[in-house]
């Protein structure tokens, strides 16, 4: 049976007829886009939909999140505090209605943004006496334990920093239950783990809220036990968002020997790319740079894969048909793949078939890169996995540890000029997942509050809000290399489309991120309706 939606404003994203007023949607795909007319001399005009004038565009892709992370974060404490005291109450106030023993979990504490600073596991002892309490930072590259969780996690005055992270400390060299990078597994290991049930039910949860802010796709980063999760919940055609499900670094070897490769599986779950970590994080002082950070001279931060070892796991990767996604923030860590990225195309070139044209890879988040390697990401086709929402967060962080070195960070109109493609995301729950949130930070460079005023932070940087979309659209279909089937409203393409109340092409800026759909389709069926 054919649908067909009329009296709309409707923003293909199809440089071939950008604008139309109807479409009509067979099987989960578009079959026609035009005027009214044209489409009513097609098609019957016998229950079509009448969209009242409202406006319609693609649906949303948040082509970086954590789902398991976002999913189980709704579940713990928020953290997101102004103060530390403010957290401590709130931990407080979990630890009334938790029985003793039991693990209290929370999320979203930036040191940085308290004027206390760090915290310290007595503080968690005083306001969770009988709780063992693990509070993941924003940026979910260091954590704050109290004394039972360091206990249950053997962390004591002898306990050696791990390769790549490190155990904040005491003047006596015992921990200060703040964990840094790959520190934060002495805890990981112990917590209880969610039975995969839980997961699934916590995913099912969190999918809905995801729809009606707009989103119909995902590329998750998240591990395998989410993967198993998310394939239980497909073959149970529970699934709704299509989703892009990256492999961790550490599981190379089992995807050789299983076979799978970038773009296995269908159009709602799929394989991505293999995701490595080449640094830490801005926040914490753990991204990996060339030159000290401001406030502290004698920190390059933490390097996790040089460009030798990352080409020698491409190697690997591309040979059995897998493109690399590696998170890199800092000027070294982005210098150091591009390196890697280098090297690896050169390699590809000599594999037989199309392998080099096939692959797609990417640098997720790019937030500084050094002068020398602003062009770098367009040359070697390489896709600039960002998120527009942290420089509008991490504005402050940036001038502040990065001095003049952040008018090239978060750098969205710099890439685009050089001729990258652009990919855009949340890192949720590291910031929210609403995409308007993050198109009003891609246009305007300002907070939610207008800060810090009329301009936004380094105004050079901001895009069009046509430029915004395709990050969030165009952008991430590309990188799953389902371009020709998702992101656009054109025939041939699926049908994942949102109607908005408010004309987003025709709207103060600053209305952006106030934007709800009043309604979300994925697959030519209407998933949500306010």
């Amino acid at each position: 049976m054919t649908k067909v939606i009329y009296h709309a404003n409707i923003h293909t994203l199809d440089p071939k007829k950008p604008v139309a007023s109807a479409m009509a949607i067979r099987d989960g795909k578009i079959v026609a886009v035009g005027s009214e007319a044209e489409i009513f001399a097609g098609f019957n005009r016998t229950g079509a939909f009448d969209a009242g004038g409202r406006t319609i565009i693609p649906g949303l892709t948040d082509a970086h999140i954590h789902f398991e992370y976002f999913a189980t974060s709704l579940q713990k404490v928020n953290c997101e505090t102004q103060t530390r005291a403010e957290c401590l109450e709130r931990v407080a106030e979990r630890a009334r209605h938790t029985p003793p023993g039991m693990w209290i979990f929370g999320h979203g504490w930036n040191q940085n943004t308290w004027p206390e600073g760090f915290g310290n596991p007595l503080e968690l002892d005083q306001v969770a006496p009988h709780n063992p309490v693990y509070l993941t930072a924003k940026s979910l590259h260091a954590g704050w334990a109290n004394s039972a969780a360091l206990r249950l996690a053997g962390g004591g005055l002898n306990t050696p920093d791990p390769a790549g992270g490190r155990l904040g400390r005491q003047a006596d060299g015992s921990p200060n239950g703040i964990l840094f990078e790959s520190a934060m597994q002495l805890i990981a290991e112990v917590i209880p783990e969610a039975t995969l049930e839980q997961l699934e039910q916590a995913l099912l949860q969190a999918q809905p809220a995801l729809i009606q802010m707009g989103l119909t796709g995902l590329h998750d980063f998240d591990r395998r036990r989410c993967f198993s999760a998310l394939q239980n919940l497909h073959q149970q055609e529970q699934l709704s968002l299509r989703i892009t499900k990256s492999v961790p670094i550490e599981d190379l070897p089992h995807a050789v020997q299983l076979g799978l490769r970038s773009g296995f599986g269908d159009e709602i779950l799929r394989i991505g790319s293999l995701k490595g970590f080449a640094d830490g994080a801005l926040g914490p002082h753990t991204a990996a740079m060339v030159m000290p950070y401001e406030d502290d001279p004698s920190n390059l931060g933490i390097l996790l894969l040089d460009a030798e070892t990352l080409f020698e796991i491409g190697k690997t990767a591309v040979e059995n048909g897998l493109s690399l996604a590696i998170h890199a923030i800092g000027d070294r860590a982005n210098h150091e793949v591009l390196d890697a990225f280098s090297h690896l195309r050169n390699y590809e070139a000599g594999l037989p078939g199309d392998t080099r044209h096939r692959l797609r890879h990417r640098i997720e988040h790019v937030q500084l890169l050094h002068p020398a390697d602003q062009a770098r990401l367009a040359e070697l086709g390489i896709i600039a996995s960002m998120q527009p929402i942290h420089a509008t967060s991490d504005m402050e962080m940036a001038d502040r540890f990065w001095g003049e070195r952040a008018a090239l960070s978060y750098a969205w109109r710099t890439q685009k000029q050089h001729g990258a493609r652009l990919a855009f995301g949340s890192d949720a729950p590291v910031e929210s997942p609403n995409p308007f949130w993050g198109l009003h930070a891609a246009v305007t460079r300002r907070r939610a509050n207008g800060s810090p005023g009329m301009e936004g932070w380094r105004a050079e940087q901001r895009l069009s809000l046509m430029e915004a979309l395709e990050g969030f659209t165009t952008g991430p279909a590309y990188a799953t290399g389902l371009e020709n089937r998702l992101g656009r409203l054109a025939p041939g393409y699926l049908a994942d489309l949102l109607m908005l109340d408010t004309d987003i092409f025709n709207c103060d800026p600053d209305q952006i991120k106030d934007i709800r759909p009043a309604a979300t389709m994925i697959g030519g069926a209407w998933v949500w309706q306010a």
